[in-house]
Formats: structure tokens, C-alpha cells, sequence
């Protein structure tokens, strides 16, 4: 079983700068906080409306993350363009709807295999790694080996948000179910979204899981405890609980 590392998403920092319009807190001086805290590497969502973080921070932290930068994107050209010319180390396709407070769901991956398999051999030319986020679902997970991508990332919010144990359950088997099941066809796995201090262990069980994307829950402890301690925490809990 590989190591489980996790990358830190640090769009809510600047969520916080965006609320005044100013310049703090800095998202590329929390990237580097994250990193020497535990973080295998920073990840940052950068959406059409610019609602958190924006270009230049891109082209900042493309210049000082020292691990995997990860770039969360949409099927659009504008922000296409945007990674062509800053060349992160991975990209992560995922929907985006403007309304949406978060990332809502997993990609549809069936509706949009043309343009994802183009996107895939664009950025697989600039030697960059392509992850596709997507509902634990072999189906999809089948649709996303089609396109050549090299990972899934499977979406664990509706295992977060499940209320009782037997939906809990069933929402542990779909992504370990899932997860087999991408091995099985040559597609790697990262998982994340509504992840916690407190339901990630069972998470951590998932077949060949390498990279875990984790920002609310940590940007939110670090309210109270500091960056570095929130992340070291993560970071610990994640060594610690993983399964021999």
C-alpha cells in the first residue's frame, strides 16, 4: 500500500484576504507554513469567478511550493490557459457551478469525454499529471481510465455528510469499492472533499490511496490553534492512523 501524504488546500485563506480586499493573509506565506508542517504539497482551486484565489497567486505559488502543487480547475479555456502557462505539477479536473458555495459533486465524466481527453493530452504534452474528481462510482471510474487520466480523485463528501452508521457504511464500501477498482484498470487514487480531524480515519483505508486534498476543516482549526499546528495535526493524524 503507497504512503498517504496529504496536500493542503489553502483557498479559504484567501477567502479571508478577499473579504477585505486586501493583501492578508497571504496565501503563498501560508503555503509555506503548510509545507514545512507536515504538507507533501499545496493545493488551490482557481475558479472563473475569482471568487478566492486568483492569477497571481498561481504564478506565486507555482514559484515557492517546494512539493506537488496541485491546480483545481474547471473544463474552461480561460483557466486552461491559465495552467498551460504556469505548468503545476498536477491539474485536477472538477464541475463548477457559480452559484455553489463548494464543489458540489463529481465530475461528469460521461458527458464531457471528448473535451476531458483533450484536456488530458494537452497537459500530459507539458509533462504534467492529470486527476480527474469523481464520485466513487466504477462507472465513472471506467469512463475516467478512457480518458487517460492518471488519477481519480474520489469525492468523499457525501461520506462525510452521511448521518447514520449503515449510510456511513455504504458510503465507506462505494469509495473502497471504487478505489479496487481503479487499481484494477491502471488509474491511481487521491481522495477528498469535507474531510476532518475526526472522520478521516476510516478514509484511510481506502485501496492504493496516495494523496489526500484536505483545506476547510484545517483552515478552520487553524482559527484557533495557528497554521502550523493545524497542519501538523492533520499531518500526524494521517501517519497515525494509517493502517500498517
Amino acid at each position: 500500500m503507497p504512503e498517504t501524504v496529504l496536500c493542503v488546500n489553502i483557498d479559504h485563506i484567501a477567502t479571508l484576504r478577499q473579504a477585505r480586499g486586501g493583501i492578508e493573509p497571504d496565501p503563498i506565506a501560508g503555503a509555506v507554513i503548510c509545507e514545512d508542517n507536515g504538507a507533501a504539497g499545496i493545493t488551490v482551486h482557481l475558479r472563473e469567478d475569482r471568487r478566492h484565489i486568483q492569477d497571481l497567486d498561481v504564478t506565486g505559488l507555482r514559484d515557492v511550493v517546494r512539493g506537488k502543487f496541485n491546480l483545481e480547475m474547471a473544463l474552461s479555456d480561460d483557466i486552461i490557459a491559465v495552467a498551460r502557462t504556469v505548468v503545476p505539477n498536477q491539474i485536477t479536473l472538477v464541475p463548477e457551478k457559480r452559484e455553489e458555495l463548494t464543489t458540489e459533486g463529481g465530475l461528469d465524466v460521461g458527458a464531457n469525454m471528448k473535451r476531458i481527453s483533450e484536456v488530458v493530452r494537452i497537459f500530459h504534452d507539458l509533462g504534467v499529471v492529470v486527476s480527474l474528481f469523481v464520485e466513487p462510482d466504477k462507472r465513472v471510474v471506467a469512463l475516467s481510465a478512457e480518458t487517460g487520466a492518471d488519477f481519480v480523485e474520489l469525492h468523499t463528501g457525501t461520506y462525510c455528510n452521511a448521518k447514520t452508521g449503515p449510510d456511513l457504511q455504504k458510503e465507506l464500501e462505494r469509495i473502497y469499492d471504487a478505489a479496487q477498482y481503479a487499481l484494477s484498470v491502471g488509474v491511481r487514487v487521491n481522495a477528498g472533499h469535507g474531510l476532518n480531524y475526526r472522520n478521516l480515519p476510516q478514509i484511510l483505508s481506502t485501496p492504493g490511496l496516495e494523496e489526500l486534498n484536505i483545506g476547510h476543516s484545517i483552515i478552520s482549526r487553524a482559527v484557533f490553534t495557528g497554521l502550523a499546528g493545524a497542519v501538523k495535526e492533520m499531518a500526524d493524524l494521517i501517519l497515525t492512523a494509517r493502517p500498517a
